[in-house]
């Protein structure tokens, strides 16, 4: 795909679609509540659709009508063996956190993936469900999909130190403590996105949060809800690093999450000198409008405590950081070379084929700018955030063309996201 390069303006306003994390969430959770749930702005990605398919195909009824999705669920006692493996796609949450809700199911099923999905590790959620009792295994060392599991009613408390920040497998794990007779605890290694936390108290479940302590109070009764999912941070980002760099810009996003485990970008940018202003503020959706205008930039580390906090959004920071004055080195995301592709390589290479000087460490990378960036012919390798960050970087080529293939990746999380890009260059 030839992408458009040499924009001279972005201007205008859009609504992201719906926060992948959260959507995720509520069909995971008014699936195994009593009573029916309904979903306002659900994002209707390949992703989130994995999963709705996967507990359809577990006897969970879900229709979905204009902006609303219904669910009846009948807890998780409700959930039936299904007679296929259940597909996750490209979607890890879906794959890890239906491991967890499974836990407890006395049936076997097999959890399968694509090429991408095949490559990611899931040790880290098969080592603690072994010990809580579930019957569970996949390929090699990392215990790669597929999976194989069969659960137990009789799971044993756990009590769990998180070797790795990771909120997919705080997730798995909360959800199989939710099965168990009394207390479980978790402790992270790092605070992660918390949206399993606050949800399950919406759903009126038990869980106390100190710190990285995380207490998890089994056999609850969970009652299904009405949702509305905000504007997802992650999908913004690239809007937001846009209208900092392409110049005689100014972008608004209406209604994104701006939940404090989320918004570790908003910190960067600030950091870095980036003109930002966030309005509208709504409290109870943990929403607000976020406003950007094109900016000098200057380099800053990154590391630390809020490396979760970004996880997803550093592939397009790190062309934020191509444009600023100085260096801008991040530290402590050993994390990005296990997620849909090893996002770390990519990114250096990605980056560096358009003439940017990074190059990349054990745990992140160094960028030194600001740099023109040039055409260059590229591959996404089915990564949608990399995919998206090549469609942002063609943006501000000085010169030549920028051709991308694997850019139908952009769909498990953001389908229109080039109408969007379209109508701020109209705009």
């Amino acid at each position: 795909m030839k992408l458009r390069t040499h924009v001279s303006s972005l201007k205008g306003s859009l609504r992201v679609p719906g926060d992948k994390s959260i959507s995720h969430r509520a069909i995971m959770f008014g699936s195994i509540s009593h009573g029916t749930t309904l979903i306002n702005d659900l994002l209707e990605s390949e992703d989130v659709l994995a999963t709705i398919k996967a507990f359809q195909a577990m006897g969970v009824e879900i229709t979905q009508k204009a902006q609303v999705t219904k669910i009846n669920g009948n807890g998780f006692e409700g959930l039936k063996q299904p007679g296929v493996s259940l597909d996750m796609g490209n979607s890890g949450t879906s794959m890890r956190l239906i491991a967890g809700i499974l836990a407890g199911s006395p049936f076997e099923v097999d959890l399968v993936g694509d090429e991408s999905l095949s490559r990611r590790p899931m040790d880290r959620i098969v080592t603690p469900l072994k010990q809580m009792g579930v019957s569970i295994s996949g390929h090699e060392k990392k215990q790669f999909p597929p999976l194989t599991l069969k659960g137990s009613r009789n799971l044993s408390k756990i009590t769990y130190h998180l070797p790795v920040a990771s909120a997919q497998v705080k997730s798995a794990l909360i959800f199989a403590a939710l099965q168990v007779q009394g207390e479980s605890v978790i402790v992270e290694k790092e605070m992660t996105r918390n949206h399993t936390e606050e949800m399950l108290q919406q759903f009126g479940g038990r869980i106390d949060c100190e710190g990285k302590t995380i207490r998890v109070y089994g056999k609850e009764k969970l009652k299904g809800q009405e949702v509305t999912i905000p504007g997802d941070i992650s999908s913004a980002a690239f809007w937001l690093v846009a209208g900092l760099i392409v110049p005689n810009s100014q972008i608004r996003l209406d209604n994104v999450g701006i939940n404090s485990t989320r918004t570790g970008i908003l910190d960067v940018i600030r950091e870095m000198g980036g003109k930002l202003l966030i309005s509208h503020r709504d409290e109870k959706n943990q929403s607000a409008s976020l406003t950007v205008s094109s900016s000098s930039l200057i380099g800053t580390t990154i590391s630390g405590a809020i490396i979760p906090r970004l996880i997803d959004e550093l592939p397009i920071i790190a062309l934020l950081a191509t444009q600023a004055q100085g260096q801008t080195i991040i530290k402590d995301a050993k994390e990005l070379k296990v997620k849909e592709s090893n996002r770390l390589a990519l990114i250096v290479s990605s980056l560096k084929s358009m003439g940017a000087d990074i190059y990349a460490t054990d745990d992140g990378m160094v960028i030194n700018g600001p740099t023109a960036l040039h055409g260059a012919i590229l591959d996404s390798h089915k990564d949608h955030r990399i995919a998206m960050m090549i469609v942002i970087a063609a943006l501000i080529v000085s010169s030549g063309q920028v051709h991308l293939t694997g850019e139908e990746s952009i769909k498990t999380s953001y389908p229109n996201f080039f109408n969007d890009l379209e109508g701020l260059i109209d705009g």
